[in-house]
């Protein structure tokens, strides 16, 4: 088997990633219908439409600020395969509901607003517990290798969900009732990864050891994460990264619309160009068989330039044809950080570990976006690209000086990644 899908020779990784597939097409078909059953009801309200977008995006992404933490303890507190059973219901019930409502044609701004905040608390408690399932799965040696084709598989669905959803509304007529089906389709979706989790082999899992219920676990999390100078150095880079860098919707609808003059088509060709470079960054990624500290910080350099350079860039054309290499180097950042923040972490915290890395990631784009827009506005469309990439580069470089300061001179034996046993017993 090619060394870009090693992983696929794991039976139950097999079921795992073809369930995510599915999913991960439904949820991006969503997100393109449930914006535009926003701007359709909203559209002449006193709300206004663009307002009542951002508010349904804000409520669907804050429950994995507020919840990231708990969500952590509750992955490391209980059988994951079953914890993931769990949650595709609760993201499959609002996306159910919200289709129903629209298809109806009752469906009221506020019906959404509720629907995508529940929907939010259902995907704050999946994602610690998906992340970190990962590495029960498949061998230490093919962690890199799931990550990557996991990361793979999202961007394919960023490319094929959003076109299959524009088809499927243009279709339907294009009005509120047509996004309504769209959305009944991914609730209908999250049957893929329920079903392949239950058909997955518990014999062939390596589970984590479940924690001990307690106080302090998120203390105990946080303790773990300070001692450990390479984990934070990992956090500070995607903080960094994510709060100054990676603004990529409002930075390239700047340029296209106020740099280059374009409209909304232009606009959307420069995030199908983005996510080929991600899906190709995705499967690069796959086929490295180890990840060193030192690729996450030569991505996030490398990154930072590579905005730079594009807020330089003269023309729509040289513009496009340089985004595939920013999104190639962010992925292989943020695959590099995850795969690491995984194969380093003693099993028995991955979970809270992990939520901590994702409540980071995900964390900084609401403190960085109105900074970067508010230069925009300022300084021009351009510096929002140069300015968040010399500040990601300065970042970068200041952390990585911090930790050559505080690194401890061995990194502790428990601190490795355990091998997995020859043979393993059932554990779910």
């Amino acid at each position: 088997m090619s060394p870009t899908f090693r992983s696929l020779h794991n039976a139950n990784y097999r079921r795992y990633a073809a369930g995510a597939a599915v999913s991960n097409t439904g949820t991006w078909m969503q997100r393109v219908a449930q914006d535009w059953l926003v701007l359709q009801l909203a559209a002449g309200s006193a709300i206004g439409a663009g307002t009542a977008v951002g508010i349904t995006t804000g409520l669907q992404f804050l429950p994995a600020l507020l919840l990231s933490p708990l969500a952590g303890v509750v992955a490391d507190r209980f059988p994951k395969r079953r914890l993931l059973q769990l949650t595709q219901v609760l993201m499959a019930v609002p996306a159910l509901l919200l289709g129903l409502l629209a298809v109806t044609g009752v469906a009221e701004v506020w019906h959404v607003f509720v629907l995508a905040l529940l929907f939010g608390v259902g995907t704050a408690l999946d994602a610690p517990v998906r992340q970190s399932f990962v590495s029960e799965i498949v061998d230490p040696d093919d962690l890199g290798n799931a990550v990557g084709l996991n990361s793979a598989s999202f961007n394919a669905a960023r490319i094929v969900g959003p076109a299959l959803a524009g088809v499927l509304i243009a279709a339907l007529g294009g009005g509120a009732q047509a996004t309504g089906w769209v959305i009944l389709l991914n609730a209908v979706s999250y049957a893929g990864p329920y079903l392949a989790l239950r058909s997955m082999n518990p014999a062939l899992l390596t589970a984590a050891p479940v924690s001990a219920s307690g106080k302090g676990m998120v203390r105990e999390g946080l303790r773990y994460v300070r001692g450990r100078p390479d984990l934070m150095l990992v956090l500070a880079i995607v903080f960094i990264v994510g709060t100054f860098g990676l603004n990529f919707q409002m930075t390239s609808a700047l340029m296209a619309t106020e740099v280059f003059d374009k409209g909304a088509t232009e606009y959307g060709l420069l995030g199908t160009f983005m996510a080929v470079g991600s899906l190709t960054g995705a499967l690069l990624a796959a086929r490295r068989p180890q990840v060193r500290l030192r690729l996450v910080v030569v991505a996030a350099v490398v990154f930072g330039a590579v905005e730079v350079v594009a807020g330089l860039l003269p023309t729509y054309t040289t513009f496009a044809i340089w985004m595939p290499l920013l999104g190639l180097s962010a992925l292989t950042m943020i695959t590099a950080a995850n795969t690491l923040m995984q194969m380093s972490t003693a099993p028995a915290l991955r979970g809270r570990v992990m939520a901590l890395y994702l409540m980071i990631f995900m964390g900084g784009t609401p403190l960085g976006a109105p900074a970067i827009g508010w230069v925009g506005e300022t300084f021009g469309a351009r510096w929002t690209l140069v300015g968040g990439g010399a500040i990601t580069l300065v970042g970068v470089l200041g952390v990585v000086g911090w930790y050559l300061v505080a690194r401890p001179a061995v990194v502790p034996p428990e601190h490795a990644p355990a091998r997995r046993p020859a043979v393993v017993a059932a554990s779910r």
